[in-house]
């Protein structure tokens, strides 16, 4: 089991981020840069505003800001990236479980994932850094673990070219994730009054106006990075991983410099990690109050919400942008 937090002389991580030293100094900053930035309200009391090209929501864009000019990588840091709900919870829960194996066996019944959720053993940069809690990530032992909505155009230099820090990326077949960001919405609305629909959120993602979009942009910021530097990007599938979880927790392992040996394989190592991530597994957990991290957690839910004239109006927008860079996502 890895050291108590506190005695950093013996610490090794990645240690769930929830049992890490907390040091609050929070603070605000760029007002005037943001007000100066173009915004939109996509529903009731959301507002968004548009960075380097990349739509934010706007409690997010302090710490992007921050995160850009603040940040100092370790060489060993892992940061994982997607766009907001294509499959970055589950990611956390498996890339968390991989690395942190020796201190904390997958099959061991008080592994912190079963008594945390993976966003509290993997941070989110870009919230602490909204909140001026950037010196939490000082407080990780080494390799830290971390993630990140942001486009690759918004990462810090330092991270989009650093030798040694890797990047994790995974993506979703579009129409998917706008339906999980839908129910991510549904599940979250208060009682506001908003009339915000599910046509609503369709017709602004078809001009890229949604959460940390356009997601085409976000696809082909991460996509040729990985084709570039593969040994430094990690490019996944969502679909793929459901498909086929033993084998991408492999090449994961592999890429994150643990690979998993041929006696681990014996003992069952992979299927213990895709057992202890397995979506109903994390949604049982009594640190998993709010649903809304899962939803259904499959493939093809966009066919319950979008008429055969959405689907392929979406479908040749998205195909229109990635025209010429290789990669095809399929429906």
């Amino acid at each position: 089991m890895a050291a108590t937090p506190g005695s950093s002389s013996c610490l090794v991580g990645p240690v769930p981020f929830k049992d890490s030293i907390r040091s609050f100094a929070p603070a605000e900053e760029y007002a005037d840069i943001i007000t100066d930035m173009p915004a939109i309200t996509v529903r009731a009391g959301h507002l968004m505003r548009q960075w380097q090209g990349a739509w934010l929501p706007h409690r997010r864009v302090p710490g992007v800001l921050s995160f850009q000019r603040r940040f100092t990588p370790r060489p060993d840091d892992v940061l994982l990236a997607s766009p907001p709900k294509c499959g970055t919870t589950w990611l956390k829960a498996l890339s968390f479980a991989t690395m942190a194996r020796a201190a904390y066996p997958p099959g061991d019944g008080d592994h912190p994932l079963l008594r945390l959720n993976p966003h509290d053993c993997v941070p989110l940069v870009d919230s602490l850094f909204s909140a001026g809690q950037e010196t939490k990530l000082d407080a990780l032992p080494s390799p830290r673990l971390m993630n990140t909505h942001v486009h690759h155009s918004l990462l810090p230099p330092s991270v989009a070219h650093s030798p040694g820090c890797k990047i994790v990326y995974v993506c979703r077949e579009p129409k998917d994730m706008l339906v999980s960001l839908w129910h991510f919405y549904k599940s979250s609305e208060t009682t506001d009054g908003s009339t915000y629909t599910f046509s609503d959120l369709f017709e602004n993602a078809c001009e890229g106006k949604h959460s940390n979009g356009p997601i085409w942009d976000h696809i082909l910021g991460y996509w040729p990075a990985s084709q570039a530097t593969p040994g430094r990007v990690l490019f996944l599938r969502y679909e793929e991983m459901l498909r086929d979880p033993i084998d991408n927790v492999r090449e994961l392992a592999r890429f994150l410099g643990v690979p998993s040996t041929v006696t681990e394989e014996a003992a069952g190592l992979l299927e213990d990690i895709v057992k202890l991530c397995n979506i109903e597994t994390l949604r049982a957990s009594p640190a998993f109050p709010h649903t809304s991290f899962f939803a259904k957690g499959v493939a093809g839910d966009w066919v319950n919400h979008m008429t055969p004239e959405m689907a392929q109006r979406f479908n040749a927008i998205v195909e229109e942008k990635l025209h010429g860079s290789g990669l095809f996502l399929k429906s």
